[in-house]
């Protein structure tokens, strides 16, 4: 089982919101999770990133790959260097 930490998409239309979740890779984007570690609203200024740092280094420690925008949301939040 390949294990992804990615963004779920939610919000209204042009209005995006994302939950950052760990999901199988082979399961759709906006389907089912294993567990959500996080949020990112890229509307406000400056966006609004929340994430569970310890569940994050956990799922990561574990084999878990983050997509490119998820590295690098998690760089700005400190989880990862």
């Amino acid at each position: 089982m390949a294990v992804k930490i990615r963004l779920r998409r939610m919000g209204a239309k042009k209005a995006p919101y994302y939950r950052v979740v760990v999901a199988d890779s082979r399961y759709p984007r906006d389907g089912r999770f294993i567990e959500e570690i996080g949020s990112y609203d890229p509307m406000k200024n400056p966006a609004e990133i929340k994430i569970d740092a310890e569940k994050a280094a956990k799922w990561i420690k574990n084999g878990a790959q983050p997509t490119d925008t998820v590295k690098v949301i998690l760089k700005k939040s400190g989880v990862i260097k």
